[in-house]
């Protein structure tokens, strides 16, 4: 199979999963149900693609039959399309009559190519241009995409002038994608009455022997229509993956200092084991090795290692050596309230932050956590 295929599908499924798996949390997001119906349509339509190229029944179904489901469902994908863009861009209510409006041309295309296809004899090749009903079938489909395509074109490069930055990249990535697809079209149109007429094609670019236009079409389908649907999709999954990306990017901080101030931790939780603001006790393999609840365990840590040092620190007022670390009079401090020594009530301050923020905060808790550990 061709690889921009195989591409192809594996990004439309993919997408796909991820469009329902966002639509399932905002199910009254209406610009998400339109890009979700798209990607849905264009996902469903591939299969039924591969079949009727292959010229295969499948289901009962003679070939033509697959291509209409095929063409038909991408119809509708472009017309969800279009519907993105009017629903993010209008109010509801007028975004529904332009809806209804733009649905009118989509009826048209659905009900000539049902015809089309219910009109093409038995045996025919479901990509045979030089069959009336065939050329009639891929003009129709063509001509609606290359129009939805070129209108969602010029609203996606509007809507990216005022998007925020992250989602304004997405849209130009995605622009690029369309653009492609519409130049595609508009290749294919006239190939196909070419060869509906009997053309010829330039003789530099057809097979010996072969049909007219066939190594144009395919050019245009490997080097723009596929490409370009690709491009398209990593355009609208962009603003999200993104986002997912950076949240991974935290999960992974916050794991790592959770794991480095373990240390710390340890040695205040067993002077001060009445601050664990979790009463279950988990197994060291089991903490070490979970990756489920991390910022929660994480934010826990941190403030028991704060209010663990905030207990112990009346003991580093006490004269500590010259060139004593914090380190080394965290330890002192440890020993002393095990030893029960006694100590003045009035807290002093360990570990204090030179920035401000949380983050600040955890930087030096894991710095001297690590020092506590024995690394520099």
């Amino acid at each position: 199979m061709n690889p921009l295929l195989v591409a192809y599908g594996v990004a439309a499924f993919a997408a796909l999963g991820w469009m329902g798996f966002r639509l399932a949390r905002t199910p009254r997001n209406l610009p998400l149900r339109a890009v979700t119906g798209l990607i849905a349509c264009w996902a469903i339509a591939f299969p039924f693609g591969v079949v009727a190229d292959k010229g295969k029944v499948v289901f009962g179904l003679p070939p033509m039959m697959s291509r209409l489901l095929q063409h038909g469902l991408l119809l509708v994908g472009v017309n969800c399309l279009v519907c993105f863009f009017l629903f993010s861009a209008l109010d509801a209510h007028r975004a529904r009559i332009r809806a209804w409006w733009f649905a009118l041309p989509l009826v048209v295309a659905e009900i000539v190519l049902a015809v089309a296809a219910v009109l093409t004899p038995d045996g025919v090749r479901t990509n045979d241009h030089s069959v009336p009903s065939v050329a009639v079938f891929f003009i129709t489909a063509d001509l609606y995409m290359a129009f939805g395509f070129a209108a969602a074109f010029v609203w996606t490069r509007r809507y990216a002038r005022g998007a925020e930055a992250r989602l304004a990249r997405g849209l130009r990535i995605a622009s690029i994608g369309l653009a492609a697809i519409v130049l595609a079209d508009c290749v294919f149109v006239p190939l196909i009455v070419l060869r509906w007429i009997g053309g010829a094609a330039t003789p530099a670019l057809a097979k010996p022997g072969g049909a007219a236009g066939t190594n144009i079409g395919a050019l245009a389908s490997m080097f723009l229509l596929l490409p370009g649907i690709v491009v398209f999709l990593i355009g609208i999954s962009y603003p999200a993956a993104v986002m997912r990306i950076a949240a991974v990017r935290v999960w992974w901080q916050h794991l790592r200092a959770y794991h480095h101030l373990g240390p710390l931790w340890t040695a205040l939780h067993e002077r001060f084991p009445e601050d664990a603001l979790s009463r279950v006790p988990v197994a060291p393999w089991r903490d070490l090795l979970s990756l489920r609840g991390v910022h929660r365990r994480y934010y826990r840590r941190v403030i028991e290692c704060r209010d663990g040092l905030v207990r112990i620190s009346p003991y580093f007022a006490q004269p500590p050596e010259d060139d004593a670390t914090t380190a080394d009079r965290l330890r002192h401090a440890l020993r002393a309230h095990a030893a029960g020594e006694p100590v003045s009530a009035h807290a002093v301050p360990v570990a204090i932050p030179t920035g401000e923020g949380l983050d600040a905060d955890v930087h030096e808790l894991v710095a001297l956590s690590l020092a506590l550990k024995g690394n520099p």
